[in-house]
């Protein structure tokens, strides 16, 4: 019996480095870039007057990527946000390995076309260090989430961390990946 390989982890082993090996004459298939991991983060400013808030958020998110998320805190003391240092006020989950590659293939082909007037994803989210990230205005686009049990609708930021140098060389591996960037 052969392990379980993602369809998108397969089609990057297979095709996807071969091609930017080419496309950019890298000499070793280590210098080819690859995701290292997903981020997926949630800021509830809310928070700090509704602690539910922050349980329904680690619980949605656990939903979409099949990982238990966990809360974030907050760092120092904010007088006029009604802030203290240690306070909740958000949720994060980090994807790697299999589960990185499953969830990027869901928001890919599922979640985002689902977005209300898609016409792709700016190609502006890059920081100069061949990371991109992505905000999202709705949790609801995720199939995982029934919108009949969501007391709120929130945001979210996913950020991609790959291994590339530049951002053209990120922007062609999230590309060849088939992450929807407008023309």
């Amino acid at each position: 019996m052969s392990e379980y390989t993602p369809r998108l982890k397969k089609q990057y082993n297979e095709e996807i480095a071969q091609g930017l090996k080419e496309k950019f004459q890298y000499t070793s298939v280590m210098q080819v870039p690859r995701i290292k991991k997903i981020v997926l983060s949630q800021g509830l400013g809310d928070a700090t007057a509704d602690k539910k808030l922050v349980d329904n958020a680690i619980q949605e998110m656990s939903m979409i990527t099949g990982q238990k998320a966990i809360a974030t805190f907050a760092k120092k003391d904010v007088s006029n946000f009604k802030l203290r240092k240690g306070m909740p006020i958000g949720a994060k989950v980090t994807l790697r390995g299999n589960m990185m590659y499953e969830f990027l293939d869901r928001l890919v082909s599922v979640a985002l076309p689902r977005t209300r007037d898609f016409r792709g994803i700016n190609p502006k989210g890059f920081d100069k260090r061949g990371n991109y990230n992505l905000g999202i205005k709705e949790q609801i686009i995720f199939p995982e989430i029934n919108i009949d049990k969501i007391n709120r609708v929130s945001g979210m930021d996913i950020t991609f961390v790959t291994s590339a140098n530049t951002d053209e060389e990120a922007f062609e591996l999230l590309t060849a990946f088939g992450v929807p960037f407008k023309k």
